[in-house]
């Protein structure tokens, strides 16, 4: 009888507040969605499948195993590259995926066997055939998108549940009609929605057997008319969900209301920034100022949480960006903020951007992670950046911030609400060191990042093509 061969698919260490336990053992998030996702694609009877996730506990570097799989985002691919170098110098065959090496898998190569690029759904079948005849072997990459049908359910199973607060992760659907020069989705997943069947949402979702259910869609309101259709395949499954969404369509009531009514908590949404210029300037054309305040005011009277997400190092920033954006936002209710350093992921538009002015100072991926400042910001120095930032932070989740923003007339979960608000207060900012927060300069990449998608608008595929040297 033939030996089941095993695989080990790694998570390495993030160390983020999201997902590194802070309270009680918990982390806030799981971060392994897209690894369950790559088990479902490899068939069970043939194949053991051993999940870990560095964020909650050690990697075995001693199983005796045929091949690990590795994915990264760019602020852990550095571990990720260790990770890998540890198995194969163990003789262990090593594959990496993520969107940190799809765009630059000649980078992942040097620590890696073979490199998956884009979706696995496509090419996985040939990786596996691959590796029973001991021949992995460069970069995997199919020649084109899947449609999201008849997609595999992810394996649920092989997560550790108890150690993560949210873990029900659901995908509906892939891409985004939105082109935004700091995103990597439109280069990744591309500019058109895919959808998932419903039936097969809902299959999932009864599989899983999770009632909070986190969708993991860049843009679920994207298309209003489809996720009517979903919410309203939710009603009276008990399912408490969040996601997010646009703040442009987050306004109609026919999807508030059904959003409610099917279970809905909380709504992520990429705000970005108060600057109606700012906004132009990267594409974020969806977005209108004016418009927030009353936008998180009627999310509220349905009775559900909204995640304001802002970026600050735009350009055109200037100092008083940071308290103008504070005293809004504390104005406003918002429930929770989120607030990020703008970062130049290799691939954007926005990388290209800041490479052509030669305006990236740092190249250190474990920088890359919203909390550093890795390049010369335009209206604001360095020092101005740091304070600013921090300041906003504490100022948002400072105890007379909280106790004003606090659902005193219970329009949301008081519960959910705390619980949120701790993660973020303890564990949002990722250092207070200057030193730290402030990238040291290094070299340029040995590689160039290249998209597996090339954008459509013709500026922007010029600017690629000019900077790659695609044909």
């Amino acid at each position: 009888m033939a030996r089941t061969r095993r695989i080990h698919l790694i998570n390495p260490k993030a160390d983020t507040f999201a997902t590194r336990p802070l309270f009680f053992g918990k982390a806030l998030y799981s971060p392994v969605a897209g690894l369950l996702a790559v088990a479902a694609l490899i068939p069970e009877d043939d194949y053991e499948i051993i999940l870990t996730d560095e964020n909650i506990e050690p990697i075995d570097f001693d199983l005796n195993v045929d091949m690990v799989g590795i994915s990264a985002m760019t602020s852990y691919v550095q571990r990720g590259y260790e990770v890998a170098d540890a198995f194969r110098a163990r003789g262990v065959p090593v594959i990496m995926g993520g969107v940190h090496v799809s765009y630059l898998p000649q980078e992942a190569l040097k620590h890696a066997d073979a490199v998956l690029v884009g979706e696995a759904e496509l090419v996985m079948d040939k990786v596996l055939d691959d590796l029973s005849h001991g021949r992995l072997q460069g970069i995997y990459k199919a020649e084109n998108l899947h449609s999201m049908i008849d997609l595999p359910i992810p394996r649920q199973g092989l997560l550790k549940s108890n150690r993560y607060i949210n873990k029900g992760f659901v995908q509906t659907s892939r891409g985004c009609h939105h082109g935004c020069t700091f995103c990597a989705e439109p280069t990744m997943y591309g500019l058109r929605f895919r959808y998932r069947p419903i039936e097969d949402i809902i299959r999932e979702i009864e599989h899983i057997e999770e009632r909070v259910i986190l969708l993991n869609d860049a843009d679920f309101f994207g298309t209003p008319k489809r996720a009517m259709e979903v919410m309203q395949a939710f009603k009276g499954r008990g399912l408490k969900w969040q996601a997010a969404v646009n703040s442009r369509d987050a306004h109609d009531e026919r999807l508030l209301e059904l959003a409610a009514e099917s279970g809905c908590f909380m709504l992520s949404i990429g705000f970005e920034s108060i600057s109606k210029q700012t906004l132009r300037n990267v594409h974020k054309c969806q977005n209108d100022p004016d418009t927030y305040g009353n936008l998180v005011e009627k999310l509220h009277r349905y009775g559900i949480m909204v995640l304001g997400l802002f970026m600050f190092g735009f350009e055109g920033d200037e100092p008083s960006v940071f308290d103008d954006t504070l005293k809004f936002n504390i104005e406003a209710k918002f429930d929770m903020c989120g607030y990020s350093l703008l970062t130049p992921y290799p691939g954007t538009i926005n990388w290209f951007e800041m490479l052509q002015r030669k305006q990236i100072v740092s190249f250190d991926w474990d920088k890359y992670d919203q909390s550093h400042i890795v390049f010369k910001p335009a209206g604001l120095s360095a020092d101005e950046f740091y304070r600013g930032y921090l300041n906003t932070y504490d100022g948002f989740y400072s105890a007379s911030s909280m106790l004003r923003r606090f659902p005193w007339d219970g329009s949301r979960n008081p519960a959910n609400w705390t619980i949120y608000n701790a993660f973020f207060r303890k564990g949002g900012v990722v250092t207070r060191d200057r030193e730290q927060l402030i990238a040291k300069p290094t070299p340029e990449p040995e590689f160039v990042a290249i998209p597996p998608l090339i954008p459509q608008k013709a500026a922007w595929r010029e600017l690629v093509m000019s900077a790659t040297e695609i044909g």
